[in-house]
This record gives C-alpha cells, sequence and structure tokens, in this order.
C-alpha cells in the first residue's frame, strides 16, 4: 500500500500548489489553464486509445458500457458524493440579515459544480488507465513501485493544473484513487494470472477514450457524462476472456 499512499500524497500536495497559486490567477488565465489540461488529456487518451487490438471490442465496450452506465447513472452519483463531500466539508456561511442576493445563490451553486465536476474528472483521470493496474500488481506482487511512482508523478502535476482551473475538488479524488489502486493492490495475487497482455492493451484502449471525453469536456466542444462509461472497462475484460473461450467451442 505504500505506492497507492505515495500516489494519494502527490495527488494532495500538486492539488494545493494549484490551489494556491490560483488565487494569483486571473479568470482569463485559469481558463488558458483549463484549455491546457483539456489538450494534455487529449493526447494522453489518444497515446492510450490507440493501443487497441479489436477496434470492434472497443466499439461494443463503450456503447454497451455507456447504457449500462447511464441506466444506473455513475455520473450522477459521483457528482452527488462530490457535492456531499462539499458539503461535509465546507463551513456554512453564516446568517446574513436581509435576503440573499440572487448572484450569490448563483455563484454559490456554481462552486458547487465546480468542486463537483473537478471530483469526477480528476477521480476519473487519475483511476483509468494500464499504469494504474500494472503498477498496482508490481506493487502487490512483486514489491516493484517503479510503474507507481512515475504514475504519481504525472498525477501530481496534473493535480496542480486541475486544481488550478477547477478547485478544491481534485484533491478529494485521492479518496477513489485509495479505493479503487489500493484494491487492485490488494488482490494482485489474485488477480494477475488472469491479466494478459491483449487484455492489457484492450483495457488501455477504452481508459484511453474514456478520457479523450475528459479533455472535450474541458474544452468545452461537448457536454459528456464521462463516468457513465466506466463500465465499458469491465465489458472489454468480457470480451477479452470470453470471445476466444466461445470461439474455441466451435472451432
Amino acid at each position: 500500500m505504500l505506492a497507492v499512499l505515495v500516489n494519494c500524497g502527490t495527488v494532495i500536495i500538486g492539488s494545493i500548489i494549484g490551489i494556491l497559486f490560483s488565487k494569483k490567477f486571473t479568470d482569463e488565465l485559469l481558463d488558458m489553464i483549463q484549455t491546457a489540461c483539456g489538450v494534455i488529456t487529449l493526447i494522453i487518451g489518444l497515446q492510450m486509445a490507440f493501443k487497441y487490438e479489436s477496434i470492434v471490442y472497443l466499439a461494443l465496450s463503450l456503447i454497451i458500457g455507456g447504457v449500462i452506465g447511464y441506466a444506473i447513472d455513475i455520473d450522477g452519483a459521483i457528482l452527488k458524493l462530490g457535492g456531499w463531500l462539499q458539503k461535509i466539508t465546507t463551513p456554512k456561511p453564516k446568517a446574513i440579515e436581509g435576503d440573499v442576493l440572487a448572484t450569490d445563490i448563483t455563484l454559490d451553486e456554481q462552486k458547487k459544480h465546480n468542486f463537483a465536476y473537478a471530483f469526477l474528472n480528476a477521480s476519473v483521470l487519475f483511476c483509468v488507465g494500464a499504469m494504474t493496474i500494472i503498477g498496482s500488481f508490481k506493487a502487490g506482487v512483486e514489491h516493484d513501485y517503479t510503474i507507481i511512482f512515475t504514475k504519481s508523478i504525472l498525477d501530481g502535476f496534473m493535480a496542480i493544473s486541475f486544481a488550478a482551473a477547477m478547485g478544491v475538488g481534485t484533491a478529494f479524488s485521492v479518496i477513489l484513487i485509495l479505493i479503487y489502486q489500493g484494491g487492485l493492490t490488494l488482490l494482485s495475487g489474485v488477480l494477475q494470472p488472469f491479466v494478459t497482455d491483449s487484455m492489457l492493451n484492450e483495457i488501455s484502449a477504452c481508459g484511453g477514450a474514456i478520457i479523450i471525453m475528459i479533455g472535450l469536456n474541458l474544452l468545452g466542444l461537448k457536454k459528456i457524462k464521462t463516468a457513465n462509461f466506466l463500465p465499458g472497462l469491465l465489458i472489454e475484460v468480457i470480451f477479452v476472456i470470453c470471445v476466444p473461450l466461445v470461439k474455441g467451442l466451435f472451432m
């Protein structure tokens, strides 16, 4: 679990740095930072997405996964979790005599949205990817922390940019990093025999496609509920395991 804690630590430190510096940034500069985050995220996603071995698996996984995610509203659930985290961590403002201005309400709701939005995007970005899976397995089985430490550095710098552009919600993504990445590390001995190079490539491709969606959101090109596509990762695993077995029965 050491590597997971280091990863969480770099995200927290990066978030703190981003938040501290953001106070000195103008709205225009913050918009530029968010645009840069979007472009970098697109590049990362494209590099991962082109690792696919079967475009059919990738297409079906995203479509079927998206339908499942929409049906159970994963995106909404994560946003609600982000809103709840903000509610319990942000002190309530003192009551002020007179009516609250409509502009104050709008700004407060926008702040809540940014918190949840930052939490959602950072959580998906930091948890989706082959480095998370491979790194967790190596850390758990071989006690080789190289990949996770490398990922931690990358996540830390991305956290600076995300926190500067979208706020403190970025730091709270460590909760899902701890649960997901920590869980993989603890279960690595059990899961490792089932993970092949082909499976990692397909998972990486599907994760890359989801990260591309995050990039499009950050650039304001399209509003995509990215978390709803997360079941696609599991669908990819099912395809990689089951399709060869089915083919073997008929050959």
